[in-house]
């Protein structure tokens, strides 16, 4: 073995870049691809609790009906705080977060309001909505989704 083996070369530098630039390409894609299933787990879970919202139903009152979408939505935020840092900050996402409010504040509204039952139809209906529009964001990266190019 010889003393200039010890020095990277701009070659060995080169494939050093080029391999830490495909694991932040990877990490990118596991995190994008776990806020994705989260995202479509939120629906899936929002949308069954409204059934049962609008059923009666006693499973409502569930542990883990009340605990799996708080475990779900600490998992979204996660990777999409992961995700915003990688990708650098654009006006799509304040939109998206903006709208996660709204969605979280009707959200609430559907399910846990003391409202009448036709109040909370129209919240559950509404934030469905709102879910459908921060999706849209996240798929055109515009703000205003229906004006996409």
């Amino acid at each position: 073995m010889s003393i200039l083996s010890r020095f990277p070369t701009p070659h060995h530098q080169a494939q050093q870049n080029f391999n830490k630039l495909l694991d932040d390409i990877m990490d990118y894609q596991i995190a994008k691809h776990i806020h994705q299933a989260a995202a479509a787990l939120t629906l899936m879970l929002f949308f069954v609790r409204g059934v049962w919202m609008l059923t009666d139903s006693p499973r409502l009152s569930q542990r883990w009906v009340r605990t799996a979408p708080h475990i779900n939505d600490t998992v979204l935020l996660a990777a999409a705080l992961y995700l915003a840092y990688q990708a650098g900050w654009h006006a799509w996402i304040s939109a998206k977060i903006v709208a996660l409010f709204v969605y979280i504040g009707v959200g609430m509204i559907a399910l846990h309001g003391s409202r009448s039952k036709s109040a909370r139809v129209i919240a559950w209906l509404v934030a469905l909505a709102v879910f459908f529009y921060i999706v849209a964001v996240a798929m055109t990266k515009e703000v205003l989704p229906w004006q996409a190019k």
